[in-house]
């Protein structure tokens, strides 16, 4: 998500060039936008390549044939020169990445370079200057792409919104694919997932003294150097498989866009409806990572038959298709609606049954319900599953904090649990782990309970010197008033030393296993809410036998009060 408010605003001003300078169909200002931030981070990612040669002393293989296709040299020329030049040069040759025949050459076939304007194009390459993208975070255009989208209302309305970026991390960490694997995601969109599993696996065989981490974690230096030779090549050619069903072939510029700026000299990512007749792909993969979409109108009469076909639920013909396109033994990480967690529907139903009961289903995060925020509220879960095998027991985490607020602005938040998922996650089978958290939780609710017992305490005084308050004369109001006070400081400073010890414990409680005997028990139902264990902590309520009496004591005062005010009319 584009949540940097500076760079927010330099691309609607860029948008508002585009739009008054003639590119008046939105999807054409999209696609014009995304060309023009191609080629400026395709010069600066040569400049990078060119410096980590440089500085590890290695030859370099440039991806420019001549130095006046890159943008440092262009944007320099006169306007209408430099017009010219790119329509007739510098855009010819990026339509070629990738090689000829390769899937992005494919999807740039019929592209074309709309601007028409010297002038546009000139303000357009200074603002995009301006914008420095490469010292943003990684898979910006994406971001970008993502949030001119959102400005036109249309994120979200087939059910495709961009999934954030700390979220794909967590979860290709999380199936950490490998060298060797065929990793593939169906659903790809700007190919988020098939971005951060390539660079995955180069970030987890590069040489520790060469990587480098920004301020949120995401590396650098990516060399690969502990990769072989063949599963460097493998990495490059076959490792990497992604499709869209964009038919207008924006979306799909875009991913192979992404993944080219990534390091992907020849992205295998196609157009196709993956769950249409013409889609026959099986047992080809060994690692699925996706966001597909959850809802949007399908074309029944052409869905796979080997698809559940009377389903019209997305999401659930998506899960079938994963089952179906991994090897035995292949691993998944996927979203999933809410929905599909707890729906009492056949299709909902038979496909959590076909996980647990002829797979091996392994884990499920849920995520807060803000995460996807602006695009939609919609609330989500990540199923962690392997093709085969058997379940027995299944890892629970219910995230409440993913780093960010969760409404629609997505500040930046203190508050994260991803590396507490990871974490556990990673030590999941260990039992030393999970006894060191079971013992630090009875250690914790140890330290807690009198401090509870003590709030009660302090709560009932709160209440007895309330009522006094009420019915005291003015001299006795202002003593209890003084006494409350004193006593609403002690209950303050006790919940002050609480919250950390509160905190602690609600985070150990965020991880458990379930049976699966429960959980076929339960309609094989994987909400979270409905196994994770959550103390209720007593709530002071007042004895009866003091209510009533109290009761009567204000019956009293109310009633002299009554009668002193028939006195004084009395007495008129």
């Amino acid at each position: 998500m584009l949540t940097n408010t500076t760079l927010r605003s330099q691309v609607d001003s860029l948008w508002d060039k585009l739009w008054s300078g003639g590119l008046s169909n939105p999807l054409d200002a999209i696609e014009q936008l995304s060309f023009l931030l191609f080629m400026k981070r395709l010069d600066e990612s040569e400049s990078d390549r060119e410096r980590a040669a440089k500085l590890r002393k290695t030859p370099h293989k440039p991806i420019f044939p001549k130095e006046d296709l890159r943008w440092s040299h262009w944007t320099n020329l006169e306007a209408g020169e430099s017009l010219k030049f790119v329509k007739e040069k510098a855009f010819p040759f990026i339509k070629m990445l990738g090689g000829e025949g390769g899937s992005f050459a494919q999807q740039m076939e019929n592209a074309e370079f709309k601007f028409s304007k010297p002038s546009l194009l000139v303000e357009a390459c200074k603002l995009i200057d301006q914008m420095q993208v490469s010292s943003q975070n990684q898979d910006v255009q994406g971001d970008l792409y993502e949030y001119l989208l959102s400005k036109l209302n249309t994120a979200g309305t087939n059910g495709q919104f961009r999934t954030p970026r700390h979220i794909i991390r967590m979860m290709v960490k999380m199936i950490d694919p490998r060298p060797g694997e065929r990793i593939c995601d169906p659903a790809a969109g700007t190919c988020g997932f098939p971005v951060n599993a390539y660079q995955h696996i180069l970030e987890t065989h590069t040489r520790p003294e060469d990587l480098t981490y920004d301020e949120e974690g995401y590396p650098h230096g990516l060399t690969g150097t502990k990769l072989s030779k063949e599963h460097h090549q493998f990495l490059q050619t076959q490792a990497i498989s992604a499709y869209d069903s964009d038919s207008g072939m924006t979306m799909l510029r875009i991913g192979s866009m992404n993944l080219i700026l990534h390091g992907l000299e020849k992205p295998n990512f196609r157009y196709a409806d993956t769950l249409s007749k013409a889609f026959e792909e099986e047992k080809c993969y060994d690692v699925i990572l996706a966001n597909p979409p959850f809802k949007g109108a399908i074309d029944a009469a052409d869905v796979n038959p080997s698809l559940p076909v009377k389903c019209k639920k997305t999401e659930v013909l998506f899960l079938h298709l994963f089952l179906r396109l991994m090897e035995n033994g292949g691993r998944a990480a996927v979203i999933v609606p809410d929905g599909v967690l707890f729906g009492s529907n056949n299709a909902h139903v038979d496909i959590r049954k076909k996980l647990i009961e002829e797979n091996r289903l392994d884990g499920v995060i849920s995520i807060p319900s803000g995460v996807f925020r602006p695009y939609a509220g919609v609330s989500t879960a990540v199923l962690f599953f392997t093709k085969g095998g058997t379940t027995e027991k299944i890892w629970f985490y219910d995230m409440e904090h993913d780093g960010f607020s969760l409404d629609d602005k997505r500040i930046k938040f203190p508050e994260s649990d991803i590396s507490d998922v990871l974490e556990c996650w990673k030590n999941r089978k260990e039992n030393k782990f999970n006894q060191k958290r079971t013992q630090r939780l009875e250690e914790l609710k140890e330290k807690i309970a009198p401090m509870k017992s003590e709030a009660l305490k302090i709560q009932a005084e709160i209440h007895r010197l309330t009522f006094e308050a009420a019915i005291a004369d003015e001299k006795g109001q202002e003593k209890a008033r003084q006494t409350l006070e004193i006593d609403q400081k002690k209950m303050a400073d006790l919940h002050e030393k609480m919250a950390p010890l509160q905190k602690e414990i609600n985070q150990l409680n965020r991880q458990f296993w379930v049976t699966k005997d429960l959980v076929t028990a339960n309609k094989y139902d994987l909400s979270a809410s409905r196994y994770r264990q959550i103390e209720q902590d007593e709530v002071f309520y007042e004895k009866p036998k003091v209510t009533l009496e109290r009761l009567k004591q204000l019956e009293k005062v109310a009633t002299a009060e009554i009668e002193e005010i028939q006195r004084m009319i009395a007495g008129q």
